[in-house]
């Protein structure tokens, strides 16, 4: 068996994440808040339990190094969080203009001269997996490459596998569903063996990178090495995988884990109730105490599940279901949140309603009896933004520092 703590474990990270804009307008989707903390902090703790060691951001982009760098640093901050000895360590790719994830890989193999078997995990996934027992499944099968599968009732937007038995044959990035050779999709979870620095200075390879052309994973890697007759294995994921790409995966993968009590410390939890509520120094379990005083009063409503972070406060007459409301926010009186996350530091005023949206950081939703303002069906408003009272929101993308003000 491996020991993990010698494993590299590759994150790539790249690209300006479109389809969550504007919540990642001006930080990596690697680093977007979910369930209070960057969302990819819960790979990376997750795999540190396990074992590992080495960390190496496969990054590109001035937003996401800048994100990532910031927050993580060399692993340090991270490892006092959790109580990480030996502690963690976290490198970067260097400044080098990769032609894909695939490029990126090829890159940190040659800068930090990795002579041995390398995993590579998505920076906006979250997933259960006992990387032991994959790295056990491709050690047994002499594997060149093993790909974590997971089964999807669409595969519209995914990579997709075709077995023989556990090998894989065939390979197609995005394929119409209709033509689809299984409902096998790849979850951009891979263990490589060392060979892979050889197969990148196969003339195909090198041709590519000389005319600085696209090198990502599964539009062009993957088929290659498949086409080539190298050994390429389908794991399949024995538990949960998400894919929070989009507005509406991030929401309601959110609840579904939030019901599921996934990663929440039993300490913060209610008793009797799907509700944790986030506390640390003595001042944040005050803040606690008091919002579960007004809970057990039946001064406020907290329905569903419902996740609550440091140093947050609740107005009387406030509802919230199924919701995540991140550190330091505060909620005004008779306030309705139903399905959505507001993230850390915002105020949203009296009398709002939120339905189904996410609020980005350091936001205010102004608010009044008279002029109460609703945010509803999958609104996504920018960080540093103001709402003015009144105003009726849905479906709309607010980009950051924003101000809106009703019309008179």
């Amino acid at each position: 068996m491996m020991d993990l703590s010698e494993l590299r474990v590759v994150i790539p990270v790249g690209g300006q994440a479109t389809r969550l804009q504007p919540l990642t307008a001006e930080v990596s989707k690697a680093c977007l808040r979910f369930m209070n903390k960057p969302l990819i902090e819960i790979a990376i703790a997750e795999l540190a339990k396990q074992g590992v060691k080495h960390f190496i951001f496969g990054v590109k982009g001035y937003i996401n190094y800048r994100s990532l760098h910031d927050y993580f640093d060399d692993g340090t901050p991270l490892s006092a969080k959790y109580g990480i000895e030996p502690r963690i360590h976290i490198k970067y790719q260097p400044h080098f203009d990769d032609l894909g994830s695939a490029d990126s890989l090829r890159i940190i193999l040659d800068y930090y001269d990795i002579p041995s078997l390398i995993a590579v995990v998505q920076g906006d996934n979250i997933f259960d997996l006992n990387l032991a027992d994959l790295i056990d499944f491709h050690l047994s099968r002499k594997a060149f490459m093993t790909i974590c599968l997971t089964k999807v009732d669409d595969v519209t937007g995914y990579g997709v596998a075709e077995l023989e038995g556990e090998r894989i044959i065939r390979f197609i990035e995005k394929p119409d569903p209709k033509e689809a050779p299984s409902n096998l999709a790849n979850t951009g979870i891979y263990i490589l063996s060392p060979e892979v620095r050889s197969v990148y200075k196969e003339p195909p390879i090198q041709k590519k990178i000389e005319r600085r052309e696209r090198l990502d994973f599964g539009k062009d890697f993957i088929p290659y090495v498949i086409e080539r007759g190298y050994p390429v294995y389908g794991y399949l994921l024995k538990g949960r995988w998400y894919d929070l790409g989009t507005p509406a995966n991030y929401l309601s993968n959110l609840i579904e884990l939030l019901k599921a009590g996934y990663g929440l410390d039993p300490s913060w939890r209610v008793e009797g109730h799907n509700v944790w509520i986030q506390s640390r120094s003595a001042e944040s379990l005050r803040r606690r105490s008091d919002i579960v005083k007004k809970m057990h009063e039946g001064k406020i409503r907290l329905e569903g599940a419902v996740l609550i972070g440091r140093h947050c406060q609740i107005g009387e007459g406030s509802v919230i279901k199924d919701s995540v409301i991140d550190n330091f926010t505060i909620i005004g009186k008779n306030v309705s949140i139903d399905g959505s996350a507001i993230l850390d530091r915002c105020i949203v005023y009296d009398n709002a309603t939120i339905s189904k949206s996410i609020i980005g950081r350091h936001v205010i939703v102004k608010s009044s009896p008279t002029k109460p303002t609703s945010i509803e069906d999958l609104c996504v408003i920018g960080d540093d933004t103001i709402i003015e009272e009144g105003i009726r929101l849905k479906a709309a993308k607010i980009y950051p520092h924003s101000k809106l003000t009703s019309v008179t």
